[in-house]
C-alpha cells in the first residue's frame, strides 16, 4: 500500500483503512464460507427430515378417524343375519351381533396419540430448526455484503457488522440449532 500523505495518515483514504479492509475481508471469507456451510447443511437436512415426518404423521391420520368401511360391513353383516334368522324362524336373542354402535363417539388409541404427538413435536423441533436456520444464513448474507463508501466508512460499518455477529452470537446458534435438530431425530426414533 502506498503510504498515506502527511497529516492524512487516519483522514477517510488512508492505507490503513485499505490494509484492514483487505485483512479482514480475507478473515470474513473464510469464517463465513464455514459457518454458511454447516448453516445450509443443517437447513437441507431439517428440510428433507421434515417431509419425511410429515408423510409419517399424513400416513397416521386415518387412526384418528372412526372406520366407516368396517363399521358399514359390520352392520350389513348384522343385518343379513337378523333377515337370516327371521326367514329360518330363529330367535332374535340368539342371534350374535357385532355390537357396533353408530351413534357411540369415537375415540382413538391412546398409543396412536402418543405416538402421534411425537411425531408432531419432532416435525416442529425440525421446522424451527430450518426457520432459525434460514435467520442465521441472511445474518451471514447481510454480514457479507459490499459496503459503499470511503475506506474509513467501510471499516467501520464492517467493525459494526462484526460485533452485532459477536453480541447476538450468532456462531454459537448453529450449535444451538444442531441440538434443535439432533431432538427432533431422537424424538421422532421414539415414536
Amino acid at each position: 500500500y502506498a503510504p498515506s500523505p502527511p497529516f492524512e495518515e487516519a483522514g477517510p483514504t488512508s492505507s490503513v483503512w485499505r490494509a484492514y479492509l483487505d485483512e479482514s475481508q480475507d478473515c470474513d471469507r473464510n469464517m463465513v464460507e464455514e459457518q454458511r456451510g454447516e448453516v445450509n447443511i443443517l437447513l437441507v437436512f431439517a428440510g428433507l427430515f421434515s417431509a419425511v415426518v410429515s408423510s409419517f404423521i399424513i400416513s397416521s391420520l386415518p387412526k384418528f378417524q372412526p372406520d366407516y368401511q368396517h363399521m358399514s360391513a359390520c352392520l350389513l353383516f348384522d343385518q343379513i343375519n337378523i333377515q337370516l334368522a327371521l326367514a329360518n324362524g330363529t330367535s332374535i336373542d340368539n342371534i350374535t351381533t357385532s355390537g357396533i354402535d353408530p351413534n357411540a363417539p369415537f375415540t382413538p388409541d391412546p398409543d396412536d396419540v402418543f405416538i402421534n404427538g411425537l411425531w408432531v413435536t419432532s416435525l416442529a423441533l425440525s421446522l424451527m430448526t430450518a426457520f432459525f436456520a434460514i435467520v442465521v444464513d441472511a445474518w451471514y448474507f447481510q454480514y457479507t455484503s459490499p459496503i459503499p463508501g470511503q475506506p474509513k466508512v467501510r471499516a467501520r460499518t464492517r467493525h459494526l457488522r462484526y460485533k452485532g455477529l459477536v453480541k447476538w452470537n450468532v456462531r454459537h446458534s448453529i450449535g444451538i440449532l444442531q441440538v434443535l435438530l439432533h431432538s427432533s431425530l431422537i424424538t421422532f426414533v421414539f415414536g
